[in-house]
């Protein structure tokens, strides 16, 4: 099992990524969040620059944000500055259409887009939106075509699956693991937490800081998919903040500093009570529980890791988890 990591993207993404080069980490993704970051690709394109091993991608892309022909050629200028080191991952897009008042993209979209992206960097002739088209990079404006570039797929119910088990090279996973992810090799799993201190309280600044954001999760997926907020710990009390806001804006109030830090609903949660879900909706912990949590992830068929540090020391977090995760995977 591979240990990789995952940056909500921002300035100061290739710093990360060149932290977690040296720390050991196989790959780095970046999320397609443009409602709260800046461009993924030029984040990855600063990043490898100034690396030299790491993998790196975005993670997820949201097709409906971009024409085909742009990933296709920005995924082509990837791969031109960071030869067999790219592969990118798809997704219907949870923050990044969610938080600007869409729904999720449809699966017959998705497979639609991916067979004309592949198409693209396969140097073929496609149909998009009824026109002809081609990738007509010459030398020196991208990867020479074909471009062979790993492709994933997050996906949950059947049809993604479908779709899934089509067109992808792997499967991405987050938050829960569907049964069918064990059908594919290639399996990383994308999950948020903090290793504690012995002895740390959990309910502290530090935790609260590198962990909230992933726990707040619960509370965004469960408004999202019209989930009983009532059941979780400080559900209500984030409801209440939320439903401040009018309606039609109500995804701003949900959606601000998604996996980056707490927004006032996500604090009113934790102060209610919402840090109990810690474990539950975390990988979080002393370094042992975290330890036994991965081999429990290992035999569930994850094959890559994809940790997310939050808080103010990104560092102290990147360290911590290898520290931590090193030993398991290779127990």
């Amino acid at each position: 099992m591979r240990i990789s990591c995952a940056f909500p993207t921002t300035l100061d993404s290739p710093e990360h990524i060149e932290l977690a080069e040296d720390l050991g980490y196989e790959r780095a993704w970046l999320y397609d969040t443009p409602q709260q970051s800046p461009d993924v690709w030029m984040m990855l394109a600063l990043a490898a620059q100034r690396t030299e091993r790491i993998g790196l991608g975005p993670g997820v892309l949201v097709p409906a944000l971009r024409h085909p022909m742009v990933n296709a050629a920005a995924t082509a200028a990837l791969e031109a500055l960071a030869p067999e080191r790219v592969a990118v991952a798809f997704g219907t897009g949870f923050t990044g259409r969610r938080a600007m008042g869409y729904r999720g993209i449809p699966w017959a979209y998705m497979d639609a887009y991916i067979r004309a992206y592949r198409g693209l960097l396969r140097g073929e002739t496609i149909e998009w939106e009824g026109a002809r088209m081609r990738m007509l990079h010459p030398p020196g404006h991208g990867a020479p075509r074909p471009v062979e570039v790993p492709v994933l797929i997050s996906a949950l119910g059947p049809k993604g699956a479908a779709v899934a088990r089509e067109l992808a090279d792997g499967l991405f996973v987050t938050l829960s693991l569907p049964e069918f992810a064990k059908e594919f090799s290639w399996v990383p799993y994308l999950f948020w937490g903090t290793v504690l201190d012995d002895d740390e309280d959990p309910r502290s600044d530090r935790v609260r800081a590198a962990a909230g954001p992933g726990l707040a999760l619960a509370y965004h997926g469960a408004y999202e998919f019209a989930a009983p907020l009532s059941e979780l710990p400080g559900g209500p009390e984030w409801q209440r903040v939320v439903e401040r806001t009018a309606p039609d804006e109500r995804h701003l109030a949900v959606h601000e500093q998604h996996c980056v830090g707490l927004n006032e609903a996500d604090q009113a949660a934790w102060d209610a009570g919402g840090h109990a879900l810690l474990e539950q909706a975390t990988l979080s912990g002393t370094a042992d529980r975290v330890a036994a949590r991965i081999g429990e992830l290992a035999a569930a068929g994850i094959t890559e890791l994809v940790y997310q540090p939050a808080g103010p020391d990104i560092r102290r977090e990147l360290e911590t988890f290898m520290a931590t995760a090193r030993p398991a995977v290779a127990a």
